[in-house]
């Protein structure tokens, strides 16, 4: 008998140390399932801003090595990417010409920083 009940408390242990770990694990999953799914207007501007922040968010799911600097480059490389897929959404969308022109700049910016980022990775190990 005594076994059993330490088998039920060993178990009633396990479950109250998993089970708020494995409920946010869930609420994670059911968070990131809901990002990638379009919410509001399904015109063709809102589908392609969905489509470049779902491939933004995928791309950014990178192997962490370890190395913070490493790590933090890959994920800016596709983060950088993101914005540009996005700008250019709002190039071919928009109509507020001080947008566009932002929409241009945040362009030839992050370009300029994954150009930089790229050859840093070279360099390092990439």
């Amino acid at each position: 008998m005594k076994t059993s009940y330490f088998s039920a408390a060993a178990l009633a242990c396990a479950l109250a140390f998993t089970a708020p770990a494995l409920a946010q694990e869930h609420k994670m999953m059911k968070h990131d399932a809901m990002a990638m799914q379009p919410t509001g207007d399904q015109g063709p501007s809102s589908k392609a801003f969905t489509e470049a922040n779902t491939k933004m968010h995928k791309d950014m799911s990178i192997k962490f090595s370890g190395d913070a600097d490493k790590d933090f480059v890959r994920g800016m490389i596709a983060h950088h990417q993101g914005a540009i897929d996005m700008a250019k959404v709002e190039l071919k969308y928009g109509k507020d010409e001080e947008i566009r022109k932002l929409a241009t700049d945040i362009i030839a910016a992050q370009e300029g920083e994954i150009k930089q980022m790229k050859a840093w990775l070279a360099k390092h190990g990439g």
